[in-house]
């Protein structure tokens, strides 16, 4: 199993709008894919910014191909992002799952 780590910030106005959205729009997106396993998403606040880890589970690299593209150590972002983000980071992190 494989671990794909992924994190964002947004302004505090716009932290409970860009949770709405991830819940409507980005995680429904994950569960359809082939080779996802489960997911969890981390928020909070400081210092007036609102930061968000999401820690993805996949059975395999190529399910995360399924997700990502070809690419798949860059982060996939949505069109609704621009509105929400204060920066985007270009790649994430994969960790292998070797015990729970």
């Amino acid at each position: 199993m494989i671990a794909r780590i992924w994190y964002g910030t947004t302004r505090l106005e716009g932290y409970e709008e860009y949770t709405g959205f991830m819940k409507s729009r980005a995680i429904p997106d994950y569960k359809k894919t082939k080779g996802f396993i489960k997911l969890i998403f981390l928020r909070n606040t400081k210092d007036n910014i609102g930061h968000f880890t999401l820690i993805t589970f996949w059975e395999n690299i190529q399910a995360i191909e399924n997700f990502a593209g070809e690419d798949f150590e860059k982060a996939k972002y949505y069109r609704e992002d621009e509105k929400y983000l204060l920066e985007f980071e270009e790649k994430v992190t994969h960790y292998e799952v070797f015990a729970e």
